[in-house]
């Protein structure tokens, strides 16, 4: 039997089902988020103490350093060879034709979808480092990039330091949200 590598099957996928597929990612791990935090927590309280409104910790740890962190790739972008940050043209599908209003939706679900499963459950219960590192590895697509690599790691376990000094997922949520949708926004419009 022959088989399909991943990088085949993505290539039989349109950006549409791409996306679906995406969707379909985030709802599972809402769905391992929510069925854990049952066994884990000893009541809905508890978790729910992890979303905190408090506007100046979501400014300042939150939205500000996405903001730089998002500066700093777009500009490394133009003076580092393309195939060094290609994720396989994931992400370019992704984005390039979406709406703006479909990078928002993109952003936010998977920003809620991820912070509420690898920082409000996986670090609230198993620690920073283990919740960073299997971030890392379920982002497998850039384990073969060196460069991409080692910036999600840098992200991860700074979105990681971010919870562990707050302990609030909207922080968290908002610097992956912003993240996202930056760059998201910067794949559809660049030249």
């Amino acid at each position: 039997m022959n088989e399909l590598k991943q990088s085949d099957i993505i290539n039989q996928l349109t950006n549409d089902q791409l996306r679906q597929q995406l969707f379909l990612s985030q709802v599972i791990f809402v769905f391992i988020s929510v069925l854990s935090s049952v066994f884990l927590f000893n009541h809905i309280k508890d978790w729910l103490t992890l979303f905190t409104w408090d506007i100046s910790a979501i400014l300042l740890y939150g939205l500000i350093p996405a903001v730089i962190l998002v500066v700093i790739e777009v500009i490394s972008s133009y003076f580092i060879d393309p195939r060094h940050i290609d994720d396989g043209g994931i992400n370019e599908r992704i984005f390039k034709d979406a709406s703006v209003g479909m990078i928002f939706l993109i952003a936010f679900v998977v920003a809620i979808a991820e912070e509420m499963l690898f920082r409000g459950v996986i670090q609230t219960t198993f620690g920073y480092i283990f919740a960073s590192s299997l971030f890392v590895i379920v982002h497998f697509r850039y384990l073969k990039k060196p460069l991409l690599l080692f910036v999600l790691m840098i992200t991860s376990f700074f979105i990681g330091y971010i919870y562990l000094i707050t302990e609030n997922l909207l922080v968290t949520i908002t610097f992956h949200f912003s993240v996202d949708f930056l760059l998201g926004l910067f794949i559809k419009f660049r030249k």
